[in-house]
Formats: structure tokens, C-alpha cells, sequence
């Protein structure tokens, strides 16, 4: 089936072959883009049936997850046709199935070829949560490889955006897979769930086997939650160090992504590109290809036209032809988006223009790493911190307390869920405390009926959770439930300005 003119033909641009695959929402057919000659994959999502599944939020996630991601190890999102009946995503065409396969035929592999699959998974893990996602989904099945036996992350669909103040409480992803803290229905953070999962997938390629495997999943359960498996003899000592410390229940005590890059097995035989982490998308889309920019034109696009869909990161003809010349030239080189790509950037690329190099805040970090100088040792930018909450020093009881009088002055209504744990009301209406009886903001009594009081409109829930973090701090996470956000934030700030030990 090939894309006429302009006859309402969604799929116009594309010559569309054979089926790849069939999965719940519909089928995923190989493609060529007609004017670009490259091959693509295109997910036929089914509007009618992603609805009766009640997945939209799902495949809204995906869509703009991948929409926001351009890194070598994670599969590319072309374009998204929207349709009456079906959403097409024209993604990129990994030709060589799933990394499960190839374990499956191989059976263990050597630590060399494990540890590349490995060096690039993690490169792009640490990708996503420095774009603050977690995938929390990571397994071989939903790692491609391509022509090079390259990998590439997919399936972003149980992926969570993180947003600070914010921990996960939803089980999710494959048991065989998952860290104790998601089975036993913890709250979490994202980042150590990931790593967790990193360390079945590297056992599973050093061993050929699960380290967490039962067909009965109350056993299964018990083996992740107790952290029992058994350690194969033809490991490495340094290999036998790693896996460890990434299956380590307390997720608190984990190793982190940065501890991975730096241990010994994981930087023998490091690639260049992978030493060096990518620029994020709005850097790279301030640098134009030159050569790539004449082959679009080429085909009839308007380069003023091309040059600031890039900028601005819309999506069209040009650009979609664009990027599938961009990354099939990358593709037939070594270090795609790293070192040696970065180091040629400045003779291959130029600026789109001078007020495009404006900087942020965001910018700027990202800056840094890439220019910095590429030596034998490589070097590490650092991590962006997830910052969730308010941090302190102080004995939790103390920050109770503080917490308390705080809420006490604000007007707040609350109740105790759990430890150091309680659900909160406020609106500017709520009368002051003193013409409440006190015991309305005692721990074990009910806060008052809000229908009568305050500004419906106005009306602010939101939840108190104190945690213990990894260094021995204290941190305070306020999680907005319901209400106009603004007013959310006023509330924070005159909470904080109230506590006095934090």
C-alpha cells in the first residue's frame, strides 16, 4: 500500500509492507519513507481498542516520552499521524529483534560482548533519568538490536515522568524484572527501581538464566524480596562485585547509575561516544548538519522554512525527512552523538542563528559536558540530583513537631494516614485556630467536615510523607492531590517560611 496525493490518505508519505507484529492495540508494519528511501517501523494503534483497554494514558506516555528523547541506545520517534479510527507512530526500524532472542540462541555470552550490550543499556538508562524518567520496565524483551547489534530501549509505556516532590506507588513492569520495593508496593523514587532491574538483565547475559525465577509467583516473590539467588562460579571477581550491589533489596543502599560508570567492569573497553554523555535534545537541535540540510532541500523544502521547524521542534515533511537522513548518515559512523561526533560538531554543523544560543539555566549544564576536553580517563559531568522534598538533619521527631505547629499556624486541617504520614486540607476560607477546638489538629482525631468552610474553588489536598534517605537526612515531601496549583504553591511557601528546623 503506497501514500497518494492529498486524498485523505494518512499514510501518503510512506510505501507500507509487511506486518512486523501484532500486539493489543493493533499491528506494527515496516514501511519505507518514499522520499528519504529509508526504512521505518509504524505502530497502527487502534482508537477503539486502546480505549476499551483504557490505555490512552499509556500510549500518551509513550508518544511523549519518545517524542522528547534523541539518543542512540533508544528508539526514535519519527512522527505521529493522528487519524479518526487509529494513531499511526512511525518510529525507527530496528531490523534485528529483541536482545530476549538473542540470549535465548547464545545462551551466556562472553563478558565482552556482554558488557557492550550492557555499557549501552546503561548509557541509555542514565539518559532518561537525566531527563527525569524512569522506565521502570527494563528487560530484554523490550531491548531491539539493530543491523550493528546495537541496543535500543523501547517500550516506554509503564514509563513515568517524574516531577520533583513526587515518589511512585504503582506495581508495575515484569516480576521476573522488578526491584522488591515495586512488588511490595513501596513508594519509590524511579531511578534505583531502574538499576534493579539492570542487574537481572546483566545476570541474564553473564549467566543465560534469571537470577529470580519460579512458576509459582508467591515464591517468585519471596526469592526478589529476600534477594536470594546464586552467584555462577565462571563470573569474574569483578563481574561478582557488580551484580551484587545491583541487586541489593534496600534500594537506599543500591549502587547508583554514576557508581556503575565508574566501577572497573564497566569501564573496561568503554567506547569513546558512550564516555561522553550526549547533549539533551534542545542542544542538539541548536546545531543544524549542513550536508543533511542540502539533501532536504534537494528534495523541494524551503530551508528557512526547514531550519526553524528544527529549532522549534515541530513536526512535518521536512523535518521527519530531516532527522531520517540525519540519523541513517550517523548510523555508518562510529560514536553517534559521542566523543567523535561531538568532536567534529564544530566542522560539520553551525549555529541556526545567534539569539538561538541564548542560554538557560538548563542550557548551561548541559554546555558544560559538552565542551569539555575528551581524554584518556573519562570524564563524568554531574548527575542532575533529584531534589524531592525538603532535606534535614533533624530528628524526625523534631520535624514532626516543627511540621505540626506549622500546619497549626497556616490553618490546615489534617489527618495521619500512616507513619510520619497524613492527608491535609486548606482553603484561604478555613477560620484561624483559635476559634477551633485544638483537638482538630491531633494526630488521632479526624480533622472537621470542610463542606461548610473555606472556598470550594479554592480548596487544597495534598499529603505529608517524611522518608529517610540514603545519607542519614531526613527529607519532607509535600504531594498536591487536588486544588489550583498556585495556590498549592503559595501554601508551600508559607509553610516552609513557618518551620524552624529544616
Amino acid at each position: 500500500m503506497e501514500g497518494g496525493g492529498k486524498d485523505g490518505n494518512p499514510l501518503k508519505n510512506y510505501r507500507i509492507g509487511k506486518t512486523l507484529g501484532i500486539g493489543s492495540f493493533g499491528k506494527v508494519k515496516i514501511a519505507e519513507h518514499i522520499k528519504t528511501g529509508h526504512k521505518v517501523a509504524i505502530k497502527i494503534l487502534n482508537r477503539r481498542k486502546i480505549k476499551s483497554m483504557e490505555m490512552e494514558e499509556k500510549v500518551k506516555r509513550e508518544i511523549k516520552i519518545l517524542r522528547l528523547f534523541m539518543h542512540p541506545h533508544i528508539i526514535r520517534l519519527y512522527e505521529v499521524i493522528d487519524a479518526p479510527a487509529d494513531i499511526y507512530v512511525v518510529m525507527e526500524y530496528v531490523k534485528s529483534g529483541e536482545l530476549f532472542d538473542y540470549i535465548v540462541e547464545k545462551g551466556r555470552l562472553q563478558e565482552e560482548e556482554a558488557r557492550r550490550f550492557f555499557q549501552q543499556i546503561i548509557s541509555g538508562v542514565q539518559y532518561c533519568h537525566r531527563n527525569m524518567v524512569v522506565h521502570r520496565d527494563l528487560k530484554p524483551e523490550n531491548l531491539l538490536l539493530d543491523n550493528n547489534c546495537d541496543v535500543k530501549i523501547a517500550d516506554f509505556g509503564l514509563s513515568n515522568v517524574m516531577r520533583d516532590g513526587h515518589f511512585l506507588k504503582t506495581s508495575c513492569g515484569s516480576p521476573n524484572y522488578a526491584a522488591p520495593e515495586v512488588i511490595s508496593g513501596k513508594l519509590y523514587a524511579g531511578p534505583e527501581v531502574d538499576v534493579w532491574s539492570c542487574g537481572v538483565i546483566l545476570y541474564a547475559l553473564l549467566c543465560g538464566t534469571l537470577p529470580f525465577d519460579d512458576e509459582n509467583i508467591p515464591n517468585l516473590f519471596k526469592k526478589i524480596k529476600g534477594g536470594i539467588y546464586t552467584l555462577p562460579s565462571h563470573l569474574s571477581g569483578s563481574a561478582r562485585d557488580l551484580i551484587p550491589r545491583m541487586l541489593v533489596v534496600d534500594p537506599m543502599k543500591r549502587i547508583t547509575i554514576r557508581e556503575i560508570r565508574e566501577h572497573p567492569w564497566f569501564v573496561a573497553q568503554l567506547p569513546r561516544y558512550l564516555a561522553v554523555p550526549p547533549p539533551d535534545t534542545a542542544q542538539q537541535v541548536k546545531k543544524i548538519d549542513e550536508e543533511t540540510l542540502g539533501k532536504v532541500i534537494s528534495l523541494g523544502f524551503d530551508k528557512n522554512l526547514l531550519v526553524e521547524s528544527i529549532h522549534n521542534r515541530l513536526q512535518n515533511e521536512a523535518t521527519v525527512a530531516y532527522y531520517l537522513f540525519l540519523d541513517n548518515k550517523h548510523r555508518t559512523t562510529s560514536g553517534y552523538l559521542g566523543a567523535e561526533y561531538q568532536e567534529a560538531m564544530d566542522s560539520s554543523f553551525s549555529p541556526i542563528t545567534p539569539s538561538e544560543t541564548q542560554s538557560s539555566a538548563h542550557g548551561n549544564r548541559q554546555q558544560l559536558y559538552m565542551e569539555s576536553p575528551v581524554g584518556l580517563r573519562p570524564h563524568f559531568p554531574a548527575e542532575r540530583k533529584w531534589a524531592l522534598g525538603l532535606q534535614s538533619r533533624a530528628n524526625p521527631r523534631e520535624v514532626m513537631t516543627e511540621v505540626l505547629k506549622a500546619l497549626q499556624e497556616l490553618n490546615v486541617y489534617w489527618k495521619k494516614i500512616g507513619h510520619y504520614n497524613m492527608k491535609c486540607r486548606w482553603s484561604p476560607g478555613f477560620p484561624s485556630q483559635e476559634n477551633m477546638n485544638h483537638a482538630n489538629y491531633n494526630f488521632s482525631v479526624e480533622p472537621i467536615g470542610t463542606d461548610d468552610l473555606g472556598d470550594k474553588l479554592n480548596l487544597i489536598k495534598f499529603e505529608i510523607q517524611l522518608y529517610k534517605t540514603r545519607d542519614e537526612k531526613y527529607l519532607l515531601d509535600l504531594q498536591r492531590a487536588s486544588g489550583p496549583h498556585l495556590l498549592f504553591l503559595d501554601l508551600c511557601a508559607a509553610f516552609l517560611a513557618q518551620l524552624r528546623v529544616l
